[in-house]
C-alpha cells in the first residue's frame, strides 16, 4: 500500500528518491501467461533454445511485462495523499527500455515524485520518474514518467 500523507506535504515530497520496492523475480512461466495474453508469442520470449543463439544468450523478458508490473511496485514504494478513495493510472509521458530482462532476473523499482497538479477539485495529478533495476546489474531495464490521478474527499 502506497503512504498515506497530508495533501498539503504532498508537495514536500517532490523530487525526493523513495524507498525501493521489494525485487520480484520474473520466471518463464509469467513470461507464458503475458505471451498468451497480449498475443504476443516472439521466441526471444519463449523459445529457450532458440533464444540462446541470440545475443542475449536466453529468453528475455516482454519489454510491457515490466512495464505492466509498476502498479504493483508503485503500492510498495509510492506516496498517495490521504483521503484518497480512488487513485487511476492516467497514462505515461514517457517511456523507455533501456535493457533486456533476461528471464529469471529480479527487479525493482525506484519512484520520484516529480510533480503534483490540481486537476478539477478534489482530483489531483501526480507525475513520477521510475526506474525498474535488474539486480546485479548496473543498467536499468526501463525508465518512464507515469502519471497517476487521486480522487480525494
Amino acid at each position: 500500500m502506497s503512504e498515506l500523507i497530508p495533501l498539503d506535504e504532498l508537495p514536500n515530497h517532490i523530487g525526493k528518491q523513495r524507498e525501493p520496492s521489494d525485487w520480484l523475480q520474473i520466471d518463464q512461466e509469467r513470461v507464458n501467461a503475458f505471451a498468451d495474453a497480449t498475443l504476443d508469442h516472439q521466441f526471444i520470449h519463449l523459445d529457450e533454445e532458440k533464444a540462446k543463439q541470440t545475443p542475449f544468450g536466453g529468453t528475455i523478458v516482454h519489454g510491457y511485462l515490466t512495464l505492466s508490473l509498476l502498479p504493483y511496485f508503485s503500492a510498495q514504494c509510492s506516496i498517495a495523499p490521504e483521503g484518497t478513495v480512488m487513485a487511476i493510472n492516467y497514462g505515461s509521458d514517457k517511456v523507455r527500455f533501456l535493457q533486456p530482462v533476461p528471464v529469471g532476473s529480479s527487479v525493482r523499482c525506484h519512484m520520484v515524485l516529480d510533480e503534483v497538479t490540481e486537476k478539477n477539485p478534489g482530483q489531483y495529478l501526480c507525475k513520477s520518474t521510475v526506474t525498474v533495476e535488474i539486480k546485479d546489474q548496473d543498467k536499468p531495464a526501463l525508465i518512464a514518467q507515469v502519471l497517476s490521478l487521486f480522487v480525494v474527499q
